[in-house]
């Protein structure tokens, strides 16, 4: 107790001294006493306070210019045994600190010596004994349970800042810490033992010296990379069935793979370590999964190298992709769930026979030995389903989700080019895909789970096989409007969306049919939930009518830009047309999401040029000229703006503002006197708008120069604004 007391007083008082007179104190007598281990383990904050204040000394001294940079650095370097040993051996030491000395002393090497590179050495030592997890939990990480998850967590901030020092290392000296982690890796590859802790934290230090290493180096195998990543890749530790080390093993190689790029005589040896009891048939299951992600990247990365391969590494694969969608994969599912659900395979396989490398016929005959088993699958589940019926939690649902997600994921390996240009025949197979999954939409349309998957399928079947679709359109698009709620309306319209971008106008027969039921579905679920507020309202209810009112906006936005505007005006549309502009016009002038309100005004723009003819000629739609000169021009584009709520100094609300003044040039250019007239003789001078005012917006307004008339058209407001000074309401 004296001691640490005594200790406390020692570092205080220094702390507070000139670098000088520091130096008169930390004798270098003093230092002898460190090496009785006892009183190093009981004064570690000494210790290190000692070697803080040397290094103190130091860099005031160089700056300085002085004597004392010499004296020291030797004080330091003298204290360096002593405070690795502390580090090493004693818990009750701040790692804050500890890091902060260490870091300091980093920095000041520039060139390292003979001596500092042994201290280097030490000081790695140091850092991989304290990213080191205790193996008192080391049952607690298998398959983590509370108390791992906890250790892991902790673990990973506690090792922040080490890997921080770290880095600064490998910068200072590279070749150091190479030799440091070829030996760490070598000793625990020749370890009998099942030293778990050793090998994890040497493969985290390798793994973070790929941080560091240059796109050129990482290539060529820079410095001792060469000998390390070969090394690596032929290599099992007799600890590599836990999950720990498995985990990091594959990341580690998996940073690593741009060398093996470079250096294909390397490529068996990562195949073997993906597709072996070291990667996806690791008996650890967190294990698999988390290699058919990293296989994954993998074929992405190697993808052409790979095809030599390719027949082995679809037999290695096809167990594993047998077993996602087996019931008892599906039971562990249960238990580890997440991203990683090891549709990564399938993936995998699909980026790697997509290649054009590999022959059509073969091919043809590796996506036939996929997709034949999962039919058969689909067509029993069917049968069975028909026969018992099928509640949404169910283990067939959960089948058909998995062989949904399984088909999506394999077409991720092929492009429409591919599928529709170079290679009609694979796309003919995938068409088959949709013939399939649209038999389970029209036989449970009510199960949401399997409705979202099926529209996700049907996003990427758009992208990949184009035109191919449109015959499916029809029934799919009215299988997804039944029964709609708000969550799944928006994924309709994020479906319907994309396929306006897509084909356009040859979209115009789907979309006349579907639009009734599409306008009726959105008014019946907005007007029946007015978006409640208050105590007892539902926060993500609310987020979700928003998000359906949002998207419907942005949909009737995409139809007109892609010239369907047309299919507002059929018979069966029209009767929703009044309500249509009458929302749109509420929005453009109200809407507390100024983006929303610049998606309406853009609507009006665009059906005024669609709908009416330039001055005096017959328009498409009576009485819709009507609505745009004596409503959308006055509640619009003049009292909305006069609003004090409108703010000029906010980006979003100026974009706006230039959408509503390009839409008066519209009007002008199509409506022509009829507008002018009405806004000069009416609308303006209900805000009391001086006369001489009102004609040089007409003046401006008739002129070319667009910028000139949106600076006016915003002081003409601004002066309106200060001379009402908020005693009118005009909306």
């Amino acid at each position: 107790m004296l001691r640490s007391a005594s200790a406390s007083c020692v570092l205080a008082m220094i702390k507070r001294m000139e670098a000088q007179l520091k130096l008169n104190l930390l004798d270098p007598s003093v230092e002898p006493h460190f090496v009785r281990l006892e009183l190093v383990t009981k004064l570690p904050a000494l210790i290190i306070g000692y070697a803080s204040e040397a290094l103190d000394c130091y860099k005031r001294s160089s700056l300085q210019n002085s004597d004392g940079s010499a004296l020291s650095m030797e004080l330091l370097e003298e204290s360096l045994p002593s405070v690795f040993y502390v580090m090493q051996n004693c818990e009750e030491l701040d790692s804050g600190n500890m890091v902060q000395f260490l870091s300091d002393y980093i920095t000041t090497i520039k060139m390292p010596s003979q001596k500092q590179a042994v201290y280097i050495g030490q000081i790695l030592e140091v850092i991989q004994v304290q990213i080191s997890y205790d193996p008192a939990y080391r049952s607690n990480l298998v398959v983590p349970d509370k108390i791992g998850k906890e250790k892991e967590d902790q673990m990973a901030e506690h090792r922040k800042d080490y890997f921080t020092l770290f880095r600064s290392m490998c910068r200072v000296a590279p070749d150091v810490t190479q030799l440091f982690i070829r030996n760490s890796i070598a000793n625990a590859l020749s370890s009998s033992e099942m030293n778990v802790e050793e090998a994890e934290a040497a493969l985290a230090l390798f793994y973070r010296l790929g941080e560091t290493v240059s796109e050129e180096g990482m290539r060529s195998g820079s410095g001792l990379l060469c000998e390390i990543v070969p090394m690596l890749l032929s290599a099992k530790f007799s600890c590599h069935s836990h999950r720990l080390v498995a985990l990091a093993y594959l990341e580690t190689i998996t940073r690593y793979l741009k060398y093996v790029q470079e250096n294909g005589q390397y490529i068996p040896n990562v195949l073997a370590a993906f597709l072996d009891d070291r990667g996806v048939h690791h008996t650890n299951l967190n294990v698999s999964r988390r290699a058919c992600y990293l296989f994954m990247r993998a074929v992405k990365l190697l993808k052409s190298q790979l095809v030599p391969y390719s027949d082995s590494i679809f037999q290695s694969l096809l167990d594993m992709l047998a077993q996602y969608t087996s019931s008892d994969w599906m039971l562990k599912d249960q238990k580890c769930s997440g991203f990683e659900d090891g549709s990564h395979a399938f993936e995998a396989i699909g980026l790697l026979i997509g290649v054009e490398e590999i022959p059509l016929e073969k091919q043809l005959e590796y996506l036939a030995a996929l997709l034949k088993p999962l039919y058969q699958q689909i067509e029993v589940l069917l049968l069975n389903a028909k026969a018992q019926g099928l509640e949404e939690s169910s283990t067939k649902v959960l089948s058909l989700e998995r062989i949904i997600v399984a088909l999506n994921a394999l077409s991720k390996g092929f492009s429409e080019r591919t599928l529709t240009a170079s290679r009609p025949a694979i796309g003919l197979m995938f068409k088959q895909t949709l013939d399939v999954l649209l038999q389970i939409l029209a036989t449970f349309p009510n199960i949401k789970t399997l409705r979202t998957k099926v529209t996700s399928y049907l996003h990427r079947m758009v992208e990949i096989l184009g035109i191919i679709v449109m015959p499916y359109l029809p029934m799919a698009l009215n299988q997804m409007l039944l029964d709609c709620e708000p969550r799944e309306m928006v994924d309709f319209f994020v479906l319907v969306n994309q396929l306006v971008c897509k084909f356009g106008t040859s979209l115009k027969s789907i979309l006349e049919e579907i639009f009734p039921t599409i306008a009726s579905r959105v008014f019946m679920i907005l007007s029946r939930n007015a978006f409640p507020s208050g105590p007892g309202s539902n926060n993500e209810e609310v987020r979700e009518l928003q998000e359906l009112q949002r998207i419907s906006y942005s949909f009737i936005h995409i139809m007109v830009t892609h010239d369907l505007s047309s299919v507002f005006l059929t018979p069966n549309s029209q009767g929703y047309l009044d309500a249509i502009m009458q929302l749109l016009l509420i929005t453009s002038c109200n809407h507390k999401d100024v983006l929303v309100r610049k998606t309406c005004v853009q609507v009006f723009v665009k059906l005024i040029k669609d709908w009416c003819s330039k001055q005096n000629g017959e328009d498409k739609v009576p009485g819709f000229r009507t609505f745009i000169i004596e409503k959308f021009a006055s509640s619009c584009c003049f009292y909305s703006v006069l609003d004090k709520s409108f703010e000029f100094r906010d980006a979003n609300t100026l974009v706006l503002f230039g959408e509503i003044v390009l839409a008066q040039k519209v009007m002008y250019e199509r409506l022509g006197d009829e507008f002018m007239l009405h806004f000069v003789s009416k609308v303006l001078p209900s805000a009391h708008c001086p006369r001489d005012l009102a004609e040089q917006y007409y003046q401006c307004l008739q002129g070319n120069d667009n910028k000139a008339f949106k600076a006016f058209y915003q002081s003409l407001v601004v002066n309106l604004r200060q001379q009402q000074n908020g005693s009118l309401v005009f909306r």
